[in-house]
């Protein structure tokens, strides 16, 4: 059955709207445009949408014949297919939401902020955008009665540090205050709330535990890995969240509705190991240098420290944090059988990063610095490190 729409005049929310005859249009022209040419398709909405992972997952739902809704805060940097629009707005923003949700049969909730380097530290948008993003996704799936939310979580809600084999849905949550960062503690916050609206006003839900995202394009964590190998310092389908919102539908008996989900390759593997073929291949060396987590970890802490304390002034990367500390440095996978079960999740690939080096390769980039010796770079590092102790330590009032 399809819901008719009366187009009338009310508040403009200043969303600007692509992949339309016009550069910015009122929300309500939107919902006609869509609604004019999804025939019996349905609507499905991406927030996030213009990420990474989000323009690919609204790619493979436009291939399998859906009308797509990017909703984002970014710019579009790919290609705008046909069967695709663009909502530029922020989930932190109801009334924003409210108007892009409109006509939608289905929500992937896939914005986040703080998963890594400087943006991990700061605390009030993190919790801006987790917590509060996420409170005014339900809020609107529930006032346009959507019948499917599918949101994207992360292996941090259980893990904070310790070692985890094969770990399954039957581990507690970590405790909030053992969470090493605000962006792992407030996804647990998040996916919470999810997965207590299962079920209210018709609203079906689930969360998907993602190890991380890779694939040629991906702009957030492999050219930070990379830079850190030219400077000589030193993730994962989308297919799961098809099958997700597959789940939660009625024909389904909304299998999914309330339950979690850990999606990965499905195949344990070093991360230095992983990253081997893609470094190798553009022609930069592994490290040699191997250093205790506990060194490691300590070096983060300060580095956060330090952060903290300068921030304003100059915010800097963080070579690393302690959470990517534990994420790197200690072992924690998990079993994805309750997802091949329930949502026939397999993945095609295993650890297979040969696209992205072939990305990197067609995009000219190789290797471009003299080779230093491992301990050379690592001994600036160093230097520098100290020098920004030796800065703050000398603001610490004197002990007499």
């Amino acid at each position: 059955m399809h819901r008719i729409f009366f187009c009338f005049k009310g508040p403009k929310i200043p969303c600007k709207i692509e992949g339309t005859t016009t550069s910015s249009v009122h929300v309500y022209e939107k919902i006609s445009i869509i609604m004019r040419n999804r025939g019996s398709l349905e609507v499905h909405l991406v927030t996030g949408g213009c990420g990474y992972p989000g323009y690919h997952l609204g790619k493979k739902l436009v291939e399998n014949g859906h009308q797509v809704i990017l909703f984002d805060l970014i710019q579009l940097e790919w290609p705008l297919l046909d069967g695709m629009t663009v909502i530029q707005g922020s989930i932190t923003n109801f009334d924003e939401v409210d108007e892009a949700f409109k006509g939608v049969n289905c929500v992937y909730h896939m914005a986040s902020y703080g998963m890594s380097g400087r943006e991990q530290l700061n605390k009030k948008l993190i919790e801006a955008v987790n917590i509060g993003g996420t409170e005014n996704v339900i809020k609107a799936c529930m006032k346009n009665k959507i019948t499917r939310l599918v949101y994207t979580s992360t292996y941090n809600v259980i893990f904070g540090g310790q070692e985890i084999k094969d770990g399954d849905d039957s581990l507690p949550y970590l405790p909030l205050n053992q969470h090493p960062d605000h962006y792992s503690r407030t996804k647990s916050i998040a996916e919470k709330k999810v997965l207590t609206a299962n079920g209210t006003g018709g609203l079906c839900t689930c969360a998907l535990r993602l190890a991380g995202v890779y694939g040629p394009g991906e702009k957030r964590h492999i050219p930070r890995t990379l830079g850190y190998v030219e400077q000589g310092l030193m993730i994962m389908t989308y297919g799961g969240h098809i099958l997700a919102g597959q789940a939660l539908s009625a024909d389904r008996e909304c299998i999914a509705g309330g339950q979690a989900y850990f999606l990965s390759d499905g195949a344990p593997v070093n991360t230095f190991e992983f990253f081997r073929p893609l470094f190798e291949g553009l022609g930069y060396k592994m490290p040699k240098m191997t250093l205790p987590v506990s060194v490691v970890y300590f070096i983060a802490f300060l580095t956060e420290w330090i952060h903290y304390f300068v921030a304003r002034v100059y915010n800097f990367q963080p070579l690393l944090t302690r959470t990517e500390v534990f994420k790197t440095g200690v072992t924690h996978y998990f079993s994805i059988e309750k997802a091949r079960k329930q949502l026939g999740y397999n993945p095609i690939k295993q650890n297979d990063i040969s696209e992205v080096l072939k990305y990197y390769l067609d995009s000219g980039h190789h290797k471009i610095r003299k080779e230093k010796s491992a301990f050379s770079d690592f001994l600036w590092n160093v230097i520098l490190f100290c020098i920004f102790v030796c800065l703050i330590m000398s603001f610490l009032p004197s002990v007499k």
